[in-house]
């Protein structure tokens, strides 16, 4: 197991990097998104890294942080997703946001990465809702908030406008972050919670 690669970038292709360490060109698939980040040629990387072996393939899979590595290695462990599937996944959604997309049960903006379609999708929320751990706290105070109505006015208002946002066509997970930012008063009606949250996603 290569916990990681540290070299010298030399080489960027359509779905790959070449590290040369010390004379050695070592090949990282890498997700779309973190190729776009990547810097110049010849820039000192260090890439975190998955080795996936098979009969006929010895591929290394490259993710910018360990939490991004660790959330990969449960995005695989579910039937059904490979590492091209995990990699498309983390290209689309960020560590983060596909956490809070699983743990929300969010599988339509899952489902939006290439290669994972609704039954996977609604997989990958049965089988990681319990096992992924929110980093940002204030979006767990939240979406224990919004997913059930407790009776509290203010909780209720704000399920009210996700639940039209979502109507609209926005993701849950787009809709929730958005009523987040607004951060109602108590006494805030859903009507003004929609349009500042609208004005956030605008």
């Amino acid at each position: 197991m290569i916990g990681y690669v540290k070299g010298i970038l030399s080489d960027i292709g359509e779905d790959s990097v070449i590290l040369d360490v010390n004379g050695l060109g070592i090949q990282i698939q890498l997700g779309a998104g973190f190729l776009c980040e990547l810097p110049g040629l010849g820039s000192q990387l260090k890439i975190f890294t998955y080795t996936y072996v098979k009969e006929d393939a010895f591929l290394l899979y490259g993710f910018r942080t360990k939490d991004e590595l660790t959330l990969f290695r449960q995005l695989i462990g579910v039937s059904g997703v490979g590492p091209k599937a995990g990699l498309s996944l983390l290209s689309v959604l960020s560590a983060d946001d596909l956490r809070f997309a699983i743990y929300a049960g969010d599988a339509k903006s899952i489902a939006r990465a290439p290669g994972i379609g609704k039954k996977t999708a609604d997989r990958l929320v049965l089988e990681l809702k319990d096992k992924v751990s929110l980093a940002d706290q204030n979006a767990d105070a939240l979406l224990d908030e919004v997913a059930s109505d407790t009776g509290m006015e203010p909780r209720r208002n704000r399920k009210d406008a996700i639940d039209a946002l979502t109507a609209l066509g926005y993701h849950g997970m787009e809709a929730a972050k958005a009523v987040k930012s607004v951060d109602p008063s108590e006494d805030m009606p859903v009507e003004d919670i929609l349009k500042a949250a609208l004005k956030f996603l605008l």
